[in-house]
């Protein structure tokens, strides 16, 4: 509820501040005192429009602030503590707006500036407004529908709706774009396909060009190679001269050294170590030479093979290995575009399901919606009837969305809440033909209908019972006072039939300081609230039969309402 308001340089309000309690609350006063001054400045606070018109003469800025308290667990709660505008735990809300000549306006929630957006969007769940010029949310085909699936008590199917649709669009939106991704790989695919084949048939092997460097090299020079190799065998082998005969003459003589002299043993244990390694070199060198031989077909080969590999990897990467890591590459996203293809196969299956789901969801929210339409206007035209307006029509209409398959956020259907203030003229939309008592009224009928459904805390009627007096006027005071009970109430009225029957009741009034008009309020004594009763009632001059009746109206409505609490 709204707790205190503060206002600075306001209109005709130079400083005021005051404190409101819970129930049904109303502000009276002379024509002109600056009552809907208040429901401007709570207007302001959020998120309507300012303008440099409402900062008091002779002032740079108005400055305004309301003190609001809610019961745990309310959305607006969760709401700023998304936002990081309240902590968990906290359930007051401090809203500050200062309205400046200069256009430098400011806005802060919780004591921290906030943009004015914030407020606009807490605004319709914080405080309704509703008199001859404003209803917040009465007009808002969103606010209809919302009214409507309150009323029907249909929040939770359509959550389980609201769950399914946005489960068939992250499906649509995925096969959406695997889709473009499919068609961009199609694109490339003959490309992709044309490169992986080309080194597929290749059949490259890592370190295959290196090898082949080696072999060349042995095929181009194969008549050196083996002349050469023939002479060295024949070095180390050939006949009494080799070296390997020489070496065995040179151990038979170091024999007889050391038979002679031991020190020479150590000189035959080298000869001996250097004729095991050069046998078997010499060996080598004789399968080597049987090895080498002329092959110039062999040799084409290698040149062929040699520039077929250097022209792919110049093509492909540069060198073998970085082809080789390409072809895996390729070879991945080939295989890629065939389960992309079986995934998309899987996602059509899957949106058909979810599209089912979906149009079951919604048929069954549609029918719902129907029936509690049709129980809805019955019930607004029993409170219009009793508000003296049994000569209006008004009607709740449920109309599918255009399109055969057209879904949204809510569900598809479109809720329309159309009126008829005169006898055969036909239903058309409450904005268009409703006057802004018609507005009032059908809003007071709606709240009074969905008060224990309607989370919005705070409701307040800037001359609702305009143009309506005698029974129609004590109805509406007893319609406003049982909104009290779900809801803060706050009315400015001009009927001793409303204001008779409020918790608390504060008088809106000007005065002249030097030389200056100032409005201020204050909340009346019970002996003052019978001469401000007694003063609607009677007009200028109050006489004690005025007197007399606002008492016994003030009495009455106090037993009916202990009857009813």
């Amino acid at each position: 509820m709204l707790t205190e308001l503060r206002i600075s340089n306001f209109g005709v309000i130079e400083q005021l501040a005051v404190c409101f309690g819970s129930g049904f609350i109303v502000f009276t006063g002379e024509t002109g005192a600056g009552k809907s001054l208040l429901i401007d400045a709570v207007t302001l606070l959020v998120g309507g429009r300012a303008s440099t018109d409402q900062i008091r003469a002779q002032s740079d800025e108005a400055d305004l602030e309301a003190a609001f308290v809610l019961p745990s667990g309310h959305p607006i709660l969760h709401l700023l503590q998304t936002k990081e505008f309240a902590r968990p735990g906290e359930t007051d809300i401090v809203i500050r707006r200062v309205i400046s000549r200069t256009g430098r306006n400011r806005t802060y929630l919780n004591g921290n500036l906030c943009p004015v957006h914030l407020l606009e969007e807490l605004g319709g769940a914080l405080v309704d407004v509703h008199g001859q010029h404003e209803q917040q949310s009465l007009l808002s085909s969103a606010a209809q529908l919302e009214a409507l699936d309150a009323f029907g008590r249909l929040h939770a199917l359509r959550q389980d709706y609201q769950v399914a649709y946005r489960s068939w669009q992250e499906r649509v939106a995925e096969r959406e774009t695997l889709t473009v991704h499919i068609a961009q790989r199609r694109e490339r695919e003959d490309l992709l396909r044309f490169q992986f084949q080309e080194i597929s048939d290749a059949a490259v092997e890592a370190g295959e060009d290196a090898r082949l460097e080696q072999e060349r090299p042995r095929l181009m020079h194969s008549q050196q190679l083996g002349d050469l190799s023939d002479q060295l065998h024949e070095l180390l082998y050939a006949g009494d001269q080799g070296v390997l005969s020489l070496l065995a003459s040179a151990r038979k003589l170091l024999a007889k050294m050391v038979s002679i002299d031991q020190t020479a043993v150590e000189w035959t244990r080298v000869v001996e170590d250097a004729i095991v390694p050069l046998r078997d070199l010499a060996d080598q060198i004789r399968h080597y030479r049987d090895q080498v031989e002329a092959n110039p077909a062999r040799l084409m080969e290698i040149e062929q093979r040699l520039d077929r590999l250097h022209r792919l990897s110049k093509k492909y990467g540069g060198s073998l290995d970085a082809m080789l890591v390409l072809q895996d590459s390729l070879r991945a996203q080939l295989a890629q575009l065939d389960t992309a293809e079986t995934r998309l196969q899987d996602l059509a299956t899957a949106v058909e399901d979810a599209a089912r789901r979906v149009g079951e969801l919604a048929g069954r929210l549609s029918r719902k919606r129907i029936d509690a339409a049709k129980k809805l206007t019955t019930q607004v035209t029993k409170e219009l009837s009793a508000l003296r307006m049994e000569r209006t029509r008004f009607a709740v209409e449920v109309l599918p969305l255009p399109g055969e398959t057209s879904y949204g956020q809510m569900g598809h259907d479109a809720v329309e809440f159309v009126f008829s203030a005169n006898p055969g003229e036909p239903l058309k939309p409450l904005a268009k033909v409703a006057s802004g008592g018609e507005l009032s009224r059908v809003m007071l009928a709606l709240k009074t209908i969905l008060a224990e459904s309607d989370r919005v805390p705070v409701l307040i009627f800037d001359e609702v019972d305009a143009g309506v007096g005698g029974a129609v006027a004590e109805v509406m005071g007893t319609r406003l006072r049982d909104l009290s009970r779900h809801h803060q109430v706050l009315c400015v009225t001009h009927l001793p039939q409303v204001g008779s029957q409020a918790h608390a009741h504060y008088l809106v009034e000007k005065q002249v300081r030097q030389q200056r008009t100032v409005t201020q309020v204050r909340l009346l004594t019970e002996r003052e609230r019978e001469e401000e009763v007694a003063r609607m009632l009677a007009g200028v001059t109050v006489t004690n039969s005025a007197r007399a009746a606002a008492a016994e109206m003030i009495g009455s409505a106090k037993e009916r309402r202990a009857r009813s609490d």
